[in-house]
């Protein structure tokens, strides 16, 4: 549940406490205040721009500037995601304990939602707390599927999402929360190890686990370690079991590493301090912690599987100019002091692939205005090649005050696209998509998303672009039938009008068909990265 923002009233404190609950992954924002600080900021160091520079993704359209019948190519080239949550069966399933058929179908629904919406993938939530969504050796089933922790529903419920989500051609991205191994009481086990699925790791290392907020405290719940390198070992071999396993194509993170603090409680991780400290402050230290975890995830996933995606959505500010000269102009919350999370050393090291700040403010907000963090943010990426797509607060529209403008949205999709840095959106959550509050969705999704669009480039990835695929045409009643043939991971259909052949629509593997008005149609074939063949029609 979202308590909604209290109203702002004249007699504002000095500090300003706005707090977003949600016991989802990607959260919210959770707490922006006014706060000023001495902390000074970690130098990232040994940045090679030129390096960067050089094989940064062109967000630009493709250079061969390939044409069909004489008219150039046209595709959109932007990520469009929606996040499918689990936990507390936010999205989905819509309740524990459903019969397999009818938690497929609700899954199938939110493809057709996808697919209706043009978006290119889903981020479903496949590790909310410590648990999994596949047959894991490294963590219980989850509760949120059968209504028992530890009890899976049958099938391998991870392969058949996959399978179906490719099948319509989009991506999927699993996410992942590395550190959270409980959700709180009475919905989970709280902080109680005794209340964990009997096979859950921390009750064969209760060494390894963190209670916070205390016991008593609303929100208590159990966590991973992060100061305990054989937790942290555990946390990504967990992970990295469903990369091995599953044809992924993305793996993802949200803003829950270190826990958002609470009512002044320190976090007890005092003993893995002193044993593990190695000479650090402790926030140096908390830090150091989570940038390993992120910078060993990201190469492990490269050694495994090359092509496999890595992108975090983090809290959308990572630290306020007043206390940094670097920061961003704003007065809240700061993940790199508050929750340990240095986001932006992350982008210069260019461990991530992609990085999708929450960006949950409306244009014009005081505090954290969208129209300053975002260009913030795409200066960023600019000198490298990390892609930068926005976290998208849908959950917030209808809420009071700016948010109950259907437009809100829409404005800030149109202020997406003046930043060529800005390569997609990513929307918070499923069940907002299809409840189109106030209209809202239906107006973004005429004015950005009316036809479909292919994935951005990521020209680090590996390169297998396939060969140009056999192309048939038949007249059929009124249009035309296009068919082919080819050796791509997928295909993309192109039809010229007006003097381009613009994209109309793509399909899942090499072979394909489609049926559209009369005109002249061209098809590519392109690999599992999104690189494109010439066009054959």
């Amino acid at each position: 549940m979202l308590p909604r923002l209290p109203e702002r009233t004249s007699a504002l404190p000095l500090v300003l406490g706005i707090v977003l609950v949600l016991v989802g992954g990607v959260g919210v924002a959770r707490m922006v205040w006014d706060r000023a600080g001495s902390a000074s900021a970690e130098a990232p160091g040994g940045v090679d721009r030129l390096d960067r520079n050089a094989d940064r993704a062109d967000r630009a359209a493709d250079p061969r500037a390939a044409r069909c019948d004489g008219a150039p190519l046209t595709a959109p080239r932007e990520l469009r995601g929606v996040w499918i949550t689990t936990v507390e069966n936010i999205d989905w399933p819509s309740r524990p304990g459903l019969p397999a058929d009818q938690i497929k179908q609700e899954y199938l629904g939110w493809l057709d939602l996808a697919q209706k919406l043009n978006l290119n993938a889903v981020f479903v939530h496949v590790r909310p707390s410590g648990d999994a969504l596949w047959p894991s050796e490294y963590a219980p089933w989850s509760e949120w599927i059968t209504g028992v922790r530890g009890q899976g529903p049958g099938f391998d419920l991870m392969q058949w999402m996959i399978d179906e989500t490719h099948r319509r051609n989009l991506e999927f991205h699993a996410w992942f929360n590395p550190y959270r191994a409980s959700q709180p009481a009475p919905a989970g086990a709280g902080p109680d190890i005794n209340a964990l699925a009997p096979d859950h790791p921390l009750r064969k290392h209760p060494e390894w686990a963190v209670v916070y907020p205390s016991a008593g405290t609303t929100g208590s719940r159990l966590h991973f370690n992060p100061g305990i390198p054989e937790a942290r070992q555990f946390v990504e071999d967990s992970m990295l079991e469903a990369v091995k396993q599953y044809d992924i194509d993305g793996v993802h993170f949200d803003d829950f590493f270190y826990q958002y603090p609470v009512a002044k409680q320190e976090f007890p991780d005092d003993g893995a301090f002193q044993i593990y400290g190695r000479g650090k402050s402790k926030g140096d230290w908390r830090r150091d912690n989570v940038n390993l975890l992120v910078k060993e995830v990201s190469q492990r996933i490269k050694q495994v599987k090359p092509w496999v995606k890595f992108g975090i959505s983090p809290f959308g500010i990572w630290r306020n100019d007043a206390t940094d000269p670097a920061g961003s102009p704003t007065r809240g919350l700061q993940s790199y002091d508050e929750i340990y999370a240095d986001t932006r050393l992350w982008v210069r090291e260019q461990w991530l692939d992609y990085i999708v700040p929450q960006l949950y403010w409306n244009i014009g907000f005081e505090v954290a205005d969208y129209a300053k963090l975002l260009p913030w943010w795409a200066d960023v990426v600019k000198t490298t090649r990390v892609q930068l797509y926005i976290g998208q607060a849908d959950y917030r529209v209808g809420q009071p005050g700016p948010w109950s403008d259907p437009g809100e949205l829409d404005r800030e999709l149109a202020l997406n696209r003046k930043y060529p840095q800005v390569s997609g959106s990513l929307h918070f959550s499923a069940k907002n998509l299809r409840a189109d509050a106030l209209g809202a969705v239906s107006k973004y999704s005429a004015h950005f998303y009316s036809t479909p669009a292919l994935p951005p480039l990521m020209k680090w990835l590996p390169n297998n672009a396939p060969a140009a695929p056999s192309v048939t045409t038949a007249v059929e009643g009124g249009g035309v039938k296009v068919t082919w043939k080819g050796k791509g991971t997928s295909s993309a259909v192109y039809r010229v009008a007006d003097g381009t052949a613009k994209l109309v629509a793509t399909r899942r593997g090499g072979d394909g068909d489609y049926t559209g008005p009369k005109g002249t149609y061209c098809v590519t074939e392109l690999d599992r990265s999104w690189n494109e063949s010439a066009p054959a029609g």
